[in-house]
């Protein structure tokens, strides 16, 4: 009996050093209708909403300003290479200046809050009813009051962009690998990554790129450079660039 446990762990501990790319359950949605054509519209990148940190032995998500802060200053970069070849004119707006800034980052954070909507009912369903998902229409808005908002005028859409990496724990390691033997599922990390575009005329979301398991730890310029390469994947009008 010790035996085949300890074959079982010694399987585990090989299998958690494997990259996990199966996990990936990548999804993109566009409002029926939404296309834009390469230098036709102006979009207004909001400030990125970066999360990282550890989940905890219960799966708590316990922040971590280090790792936070290399993850941002590695993801700005590479946004900053990305888009220069997004189809697009895109200006990123300083909300710690702009008049707006408070306003913006409201509609920033219900943003946040729609697209985990999409997510739970229309992307990743699992087991909803059936009457509490979207699988056809993609419906979905913040509401109008962006096109009242001064430091959106010119613009034609909003892009946003949040991730949120967090490195399973000793703690959380352990108790997957004790799991394992029990027959108990129980997952170590979690890696969320979104980007959506928003009309700034209408308020609807009429596209949205988004990853429960997203590849590239952030902390570092390559993982970054993957992150970024994943969030953007099928933006709007990026596929007719000429390289």
């Amino acid at each position: 009996m010790l035996g085949k446990c300890f074959s079982r762990l010694l399987a585990l501990l090989v299998l958690l050093a494997l990259p996990i790319g199966v996990a990936a359950q990548e999804k993109t949605g566009s409002k029926d209708g939404f296309a834009v054509a390469p230098g036709t519209v102006r979009i207004a990148l909001l400030e990125p909403r970066i999360m990282v940190g550890e989940q905890s032995t219960g799966g708590m998500f316990e922040a971590n300003a280090d790792w936070t802060q290399q993850a941002r200053e590695n993801l700005e970069q590479e946004l900053t290479k990305a888009l220069g070849d997004i189809g697009n004119e895109v200006v990123r707006l300083d909300l710690n200046v702009t008049p707006d800034g408070e306003s913006l980052r409201r509609y920033n954070y219900l943003f946040g809050a729609v697209a985990d909507s999409v997510m739970e009912y229309q992307f990743f369903p699992g087991n909803r009813l059936p009457t509490k998902k979207k699988e056809k229409s993609f419906e979905w808005t913040v509401g109008p009051g962006l096109r009242e908002t001064a430091a959106l005028q010119g613009f034609d859409y909003v892009l946003m962009i949040r991730t949120r990496d967090a490195y399973g724990s000793t703690g959380r390691k352990a108790l997957q690998i004790v799991g394992l033997l029990a027959g108990v599922g129980v997952t170590s990390g979690e890696h969320l990554g979104m980007a959506g575009l928003v009309d700034v005329k209408t308020g609807d979301l009429v596209w949205l790129n988004a990853d429960l398991q997203m590849g590239g730890d952030p902390r570092t310029p390559e993982g970054a450079a993957k992150r970024v390469s994943q969030l953007l994947e099928g933006f709007p009008g990026k596929a007719d660039v000429q390289k």
